[in-house]
C-alpha cells in the first residue's frame, strides 16, 4: 500500500484498526510514533547494486488507554511528513513491537481494517548464485498430457 492509498482509505473511515497476520488487532490506544523515509543501498549476492526506499510507520502502544488516533489526524501526520521529508508516493512498511523484537510488515487494506502482512526474504540474484530453479512436480505419465513432445504427431523421433 502506498501513501496515497492509505490517505484515500482513511478519508472513508471513522476509526483506525490494524490487524496482525495472526488475526489479532493492535490495541486501539496505539500511537504512530514515527513516519519516516528509509533508504536501503545494497549489493545482492550476484553483484548487482540496488536501492529500495519505503515510507516507514512505527506503531507503539503504551499505558495511555484513553488515546485514540483518529483518521483525520493520521492524514495530517502523513501530509506533514510528505511535506517536511519530501516523501514521494512510497510503499509503506510498518514496524510494530512484538513480544521479543520489532516486527516489520507490509500494509494492505480490506475496506474496513488495515492489514499488517508478513514480509518474506528472497534471493534477488538466483541466476547468479547457483540456486537451481524449482522443478515442476508432475506424476509419471502426466507429462504426456501436457506436452506434444515425443508423440507420433510431433516428428521428434
Amino acid at each position: 500500500m502506498k501513501l496515497s492509498q492509505i490517505k484515500s482509505a482513511l478519508q472513508k473511515l471513522s476509526a483506525i484498526a490494524f490487524q496482525l497476520p495472526n488475526g489479532d488487532f493492535v490495541p486501539g490506544h496505539f500511537h504512530v510514533t514515527e513516519v519516516g523515509r528509509i533508504s536501503k543501498h545494497f549489493i545482492d549476492c550476484g553483484g548487482t547494486v540496488r536501492t529500495e526506499e519505503v515510507a516507514n510507520f512505527q506503531l507503539w502502544e503504551a499505558n495511555d488507554y484513553d488515546h485514540r488516533l483518529h483518521p483525520e489526524k493520521l492524514v495530517h501526520i502523513i501530509e506533514l511528513s510528505e511535506k517536511v521529508l519530501q516523501l514521494p508516493d512510497l510503499e509503506i512498511e510498518v514496524e510494530y513491537q512484538m513480544p521479543d523484537t520489532i516486527g516489520k510488515f507490509s500494509l494492505d487494506f480490506d475496506g474496513t481494517h488495515f492489514l499488517l502482512t508478513s514480509k518474506q526474504t528472497n534471493c534477488l540474484a538466483k541466476d547468479h548464485c547457483g540456486i537451481p530453479p524449482e522443478k515442476i512436480k508432475t506424476k509419471i505419465g502426466e507429462w504426456k498430457e501436457k506436452s506434444n513432445c515425443c508423440t507420433p504427431e510431433s516428428n521428434c523421433c
